[in-house]
């Protein structure tokens, strides 16, 4: 595969799948983060984002059912 390397030596990686979720609880307020599994050249990761931003920009990830939710 050909690999393309941006101006400040960075690749593309893109979201694969969603692993997990989990909500934590702060005073008032509940924050959603979903584990994000990114692929590219190298290899896969995992992350957690916060699960709005994924949703308004990767809204096919978002199709199916969480495996588990985790409340904190």
């Amino acid at each position: 595969d050909d690999v393309q390397v941006r101006d400040n030596l960075t690749v593309e990686t893109i979201p694969l799948r969603i692993e997990g979720r989990e909500v934590k609880k702060l005073r008032n307020n509940e924050i959603a983060s979903v584990k994000v599994v990114w692929g590219g050249p190298a290899s896969e990761n995992a992350t957690w984002e916060l699960e709005s931003k994924m949703k308004d920009s990767f809204p096919e990830l978002f199709s199916g059912k969480f495996s588990r939710t985790k409340i904190l």
